[in-house]
C-alpha cells in the first residue's frame, strides 16, 4: 500500500456559504410557498415547498460532511465505500467527497508520548472521557516522542538489569501506517520494546573481557554504560528495520534510564568499589616502588651513605610502608648504634 495525496482543493468556505445561502433560500420557499397556498391552492407552490422541505430536512445537512479543517502537520485518510481514494495534507479548509469517511486506527490509542495524553475527567467519579480533539481521526505528522516504561533485562553476562528508552518517531507514510497494520502506536511500542531486548542482550553493562559486541569475532571493550552513543545507534536502527512497513521513521532513540536490577544492585556497587580500590592500590604501589628506586640511586650517586643489602633490604620495607600506608607513618628515631 503506497500513500497517494487527495485531489482536492480548499473549497470548504465555498460551500460552507453556498450551503446556508441554500437554507435560506429553502427557508424563505417555504414561507412564501405557505402563504400563497394560503391563498389559493397552487401546484407550482406545493412543488416549491415540498422541495424546500426535503432539502432543509435531509438533503441539505449531506454537503456539510465533506468540510475537512487541516491544522499544520496533520492530514486525513480518506475512503470511499472501503476504498483508499487519497490522503489530505497540507493545512486549510477543504470541501471532499460527503461519502468520503477518514480512517484512524490508533486515534484513541493513549501512550506515555508527548502530545498523546490529552484527557479530560468528567464529573462521574471513577470515570474519564477524552476530549471530541482526541477523537478525531485526524493523524499528526509531527515529531512525537515514545517514552516506554523501565524493562527488565540480561546482558550478554546475564546480569539483570533496568533500561528503559526514549524514542523520536513521526509518521511519513500514511497509507502504511493505517493499512498495513493493525494499531501503528501500538506495533511502534512492542517494536521498540523487543529491539531494545535484542540489542542489550548483546552487551555488557560495564566493560567486560573476552567479550564480542560488534559481531567481527574480536572482543572489545563495548558496554551498555560506556558505548551509550554507540548503542543508541544499534537501537534505533534495528527499531527503523521493524516499523518501516508501518510509514514511521524513527528520528533517534536514546537511553532515559540504567541502572542494574536492584536484586543485584548492592553487590555490584561492592564489585564496583573494590575494582576502584585495587586500582588505586596498583597506582599507590607502582609510584611507593619508583619513589624507593629513586632514593636508593640518589644515595649510592652521591656516596651518601653506603648500605649493604640487608639494610637496603630494611630500607625498602620501611619505605614501603611509609608510603603505601593509609594514616600517616609515626616516626621513630634510633639514637644508637645501627649494628
Amino acid at each position: 500500500m503506497e500513500e497517494k495525496l487527495y485531489k482536492g482543493k480548499k473549497n470548504g468556505m465555498l460551500v460552507l456559504i453556498l450551503t446556508i445561502l441554500l437554507y435560506a433560500a429553502a427557508i424563505g420557499g417555504i414561507v412564501f410557498a405557505a402563504i400563497e397556498l394560503e391563498k389559493e391552492f397552487s401546484v407550482l407552490m406545493t412543488v416549491i415547498m415540498v422541495i424546500a422541505i426535503v432539502w432543509v430536512a435531509i438533503i441539505g445537512w449531506i454537503p456539510l460532511c465533506g468540510l475537512k479543517v487541516l491544522r499544520p502537520q496533520e492530514a486525513l485518510v480518506l475512503t470511499l465505500f472501503g476504498k483508499y481514494i487519497g490522503t489530505l495534507k497540507g493545512d486549510g479548509f477543504y470541501w471532499v467527497n460527503p461519502f468520503c469517511s477518514s480512517v484512524n486506527p490508533a486515534a484513541k490509542t493513549r501512550l506515555s508520548q508527548s502530545g498523546d495524553v490529552r484527557t479530560t475527567v468528567s464529573v462521574v467519579p471513577n470515570q474519564i472521557t477524552v476530549s471530541p480533539e482526541d477523537l478525531s481521526k485526524k493523524i499528526s505528522l509531527k515529531l512525537m516522542t515514545l517514552s516506554n516504561s523501565r524493562q527488565k533485562i540480561n546482558d550478554c553476562l546475564g546480569n539483570p538489569i533496568e533500561i528503559a528508552i526514549a524514542v523520536t518517531w513521526r509518521i511519513v507514510d500514511t497509507a502504511k501506517a493505517v493499512f498495513n497494520v493493525d494499531n501503528y502506536k501500538e506495533y511502534l511500542s512492542l517494536q521498540c520494546d523487543s529491539a531494545l531486548r535484542d540489542i542489550v542482550r548483546i552487551y555488557p553493562y560495564d566493560v567486560a573481557q573476552n567479550v564480542d559486541t560488534t559481531g567481527d569475532g574480536v572482543a572489545d571493550e563495548g558496554s551498555l554504560r560506556g558505548s551509550s552513543e554507540v548503542v543508541a545507534s544499534r537501537i534505533r536502527d534495528e527499531i527503523q528495520k521493524r516499523v518501516s512497513e508501518a510509514g514511521i521513521e524513527i528520528a533517534e532513540a536514546r537511553i532515559t534510564y540504567l541502572a542494574y536490577a536492584t536484586e543485584i544492585a548492592a553487590v555490584m556497587l561492592q564489585r564496583q568499589q573494590a575494582s576502584a580500590i585495587i586500582d588505586a592500590r596498583k597506582m599507590i604501589v607502582d609510584g611507593a616502588v619508583g619513589m624507593v628506586e629513586m632514593a636508593l640511586a640518589r644515595l649510592n650517586e652521591n656516596n651518601v651513605v653506603e648500605l649493604d643489602e640487608e639494610r637496603k633490604a630494611a630500607m625498602v620495607s620501611n619505605l614501603l610502608v611509609v608510603l603505601c600506608g593509609n594514616h600517616d607513618a609515626q616516626p621513630v628515631v634510633n639514637s644508637g648504634s645501627l649494628y
